[in-house]
Order: C-alpha cells, then sequence, then structure tokens
C-alpha cells in the first residue's frame, strides 16, 4: 500500500511538473543557490602572508621561516586592527594548506575560556597529538601543530604558568602564537621562550587605499573624503574602519555614504556637540553648562567618547595656551567615582568650565 501510495505521489509530481513545461529531473542543480554574506572583515582577510600591509619586517622574517618550512614560538603585539590574527593565519595556511589547516590549528580566542584548566586539558590534549597526513599539492607540510591564543594578555597568571611547562615539553610537534595588545601582561618565562614582533599601527594612507580597493570591489559610493573621516574615527584599527565601512553601506541601502551617516554608525560625537561644549565653557553660565548636560544625556552620547572627544579638541585647539591645556588634560585624567552617568557628565564639564571662567557659583550648585 505503502509502496502503491509512493508511485502515486511520484506520478502526480511528475505530471505536475510536465503541466508546468519543465522537465522533470530530480535534485537541485537548475536552482540558483544564494550566496551567504560574508562579513567584509573575513572576506577581505589576507590569504597570504605578502598580503599583510604595512608590517614589513614581520612579513620579511616569517617568510624566511616559511621557506624553510619551520617555525618558532611567536608573540605578536600591538594595537587592534593591524593584522596580527591575519597574519599568523595566513602563514598557518601557507604551511598546511586548505586540507590540513583546520586539523593542525587550534585558535582560542577571547570568546573562550582561557583559564589554567583549559590549558591543562584542551591545549594540552591539542599539543600531545601526533602528526600526520601530506599536502595534495606535493609541497613540504612542517611535522608541527600550530596553536594560536588570541588576546593572551587576559589569560590568567596561573594559566600562563601552566602553558609555559606545555610550551617546552611539546616543543617537538607544536609551535604556539600568543597575540596580545599589551606585552606588559605576557609572564617572563613566556616572552623568553617567543620570537616577539611588534605590529605597527597603520599609516592613514594605507587604511585609505585598502578602503578605496574595497568600495570598488563591493560598488560602494563614497567619496575620498569621507573615507578619510572613516580612517581618522577608527584610530588606526583597519578592522573597525572596514566593519563601519561595511554597516554604513547597508545603513545607505546603495546609495552614497554621507560624514553623517558614518558619524551616526560609529557613535561619535558630532563635532557641533563638541563646539557647543566650548562655547558654554566660555560663557561661563550655570544655565548653559545645564543645557549641554541634558542634551548630552538625551542623546546617549557615551562619557568614555566625550572624554576622547574632548580631549583630542583640547590638544588641536589653538585658542588655549599650554597652560591651559595642562590644566584641563590633568583634570581629565583624575579618577573618576561618580556611578551614574549624569555625575560623570557634570564631573567632566564642570572642571572643564574652570580655566574660562573660575566660578565658584558653578561648583556649589554643582555640589549640592
Amino acid at each position: 500500500m505503502q509502496a502503491f501510495l509512493k508511485g502515486t505521489s511520484v506520478s502526480a509530481k511528475a505530471q505536475l511538473t510536465k503541466d508546468r513545461g519543465t522537465p522533470a529531473t530530480a535534485g537541485s542543480s537548475g536552482e540558483t543557490k544564494k550566496v551567504k554574506p560574508v562579513p567584509w572583515v573575513e572576506k577581505y582577510r589576507p590569504k597570504c602572508v605578502d598580503e599583510v600591509a604595512f608590517q614589513d619586517e614581520v612579513v620579511a622574517v616569517l617568510r624566511k621561516s616559511l621557506e624553510g618550512a619551520d617555525l618558532p614560538n611567536l608573540l605578536f603585539y600591538g594595537p587592534p586592527g593591524t593584522g596580527k590574527t591575519s597574519t599568523i593565519l595566513a602563514a598557518a595556511r601557507e604551511l598546511f594548506g586548505p586540507e590540513l589547516f583546520r586539523l593542525r590549528v587550534l585558535e582560542l580566542n577571547a570568546s573562550d575560556e582561557r583559564g589554567i584548566q583549559v590549558v591543562r586539558e584542551k591545549v594540552k590534549n591539542f599539543a600531545q597529538l601526533t602528526v600526520s597526513g601530506s599536502r595534495s599539492d606535493g609541497k613540504p607540510c612542517p611535522p608541527f601543530k600550530i596553536v594560536i591564543l588570541d588576546e593572551a594578555d587576559s589569560m590568567t597568571s596561573a594559566a600562563q604558568a601552566a602553558l609555559r611547562r606545555t610550551m617546552e615539553k611539546e616543543s617537538k610537534t607544536t609551535r604556539f602564537c600568543l597575540i596580545c595588545n599589551y606585552v606588559s601582561r605576557i609572564i617572563e618565562p613566556l616572552t623568553s621562550r617567543c620570537s616577539k614582533f611588534r605590529f605597527k599601527p597603520l599609516s592613514d594612507k594605507i587604511q585609505q587605499e585598502r578602503l578605496l580597493d574595497i568600495a570598488e570591489k563591493e560598488n560602494v559610493k563614497i567619496g575620498n573624503e569621507e573615507i578619510a573621516y572613516l580612517v581618522k574615527i577608527s584610530e588606526g584599527d583597519l578592522r573597525k574602519a572596514i566593519t563601519f565601512l561595511q554597516s554604513a553601506t547597508r545603513l545607505t541601502g546603495g546609495k552614497e555614504v554621507s560624514e553623517d551617516v558614518i558619524t551616526d554608525i560609529a557613535g561619535v560625537i558630532p563635532a557641533a556637540t563638541i563646539d557647543g561644549i566650548f562655547t558654554a565653557c566660555h560663557s561661563g553660565s550655570f544655565d548653559k553648562l545645564e543645557a549641554v548636560v541634558k542634551n548630552l544625556i538625551d542623546e546617549g552620547h557615551a562619557a568614555t567618547q566625550l572624554v576622547n572627544q574632548l580631549h583630542d579638541a583640547i590638544i588641536e585647539n589653538e585658542n588655549l595656551s599650554d597652560k591651559h591645556k595642562s590644566i584641563i588634560t590633568e583634570k581629565l585624567a583624575v579618577s573618576i567615582t561618580s556611578t551614574t552617568t549624569t555625575n560623570f557628565f557634570w564631573y567632566v564639564l564642570v572642571i572643564f568650565l574652570f580655566p574660562f571662567a573660575g566660578s565658584g557659583q558653578v561648583l556649589s550648585r554643582w555640589c549640592r
């Protein structure tokens, strides 16, 4: 009975297909597969070491190591978005090829638990595995694996100490690459076992060239001034700049990307708002200062973003004397003990006001 029903359903499907004028062939070869959207950061990540931008010294040393199919333990440090993770991933792809890459590389980043237990179990177990297999293209494959510990400066001291012994014991079959922003947070026994490479902040020219190249390939309508503004607010972080560019492109829906759109995407406080703060401080009026604070809170601006932009505006302001600049920046450097955003904004702006108008009335009304 089931066979009969099954045969009937097949016949019905064939007849329906015939009536529509399409061939009754099985499979989905004629269907168009939808391309999954990929973040541009991953899509345009360097595929080989030579594609890494503005890190000539690191690339030169790694190229020599790759030619001999050997690699020391590595420690990459430097600002975020300068190509540290991309460099080691590109080097691993060149060493192992696409077939053995997943088998020979273990990558742990900040989203993973990297306490002492993980070092003792996951990292140690992977390091103890024997390597096998060869590349299909006939190129020599090194007899070791690679463990990549991204943001290693967030590992606990106990975990770093446990890792030291694992690096020594499994040196014949495993190489370690530690990636961090602050090398001072890595214990000395680990740094002494690694070849250290400092990644420099990317120059504005390099970032602009890469962003323009991506914009051209993705058919993004954006001008050179907007690209320069994008580079400025990303502060040397190319990953952040590419992410902002993709977000702005999606927001505009194919239209031209403007500076205002980039400002909204990046969460930057508009220049007009910063100018309004200077104007309120120059006036010495508590009422104007109060209006500025309420506006900042209503707009939902981040307090840390305010401090960063105020600092840059103060340093670049030609109307302020060096004495005023030093006083203001010293006050901004004071530890903020307020627990609420409102008190934080008041604290920053009141100390910011003093060099312009030393009014005790402002302080007394704020401290009530």
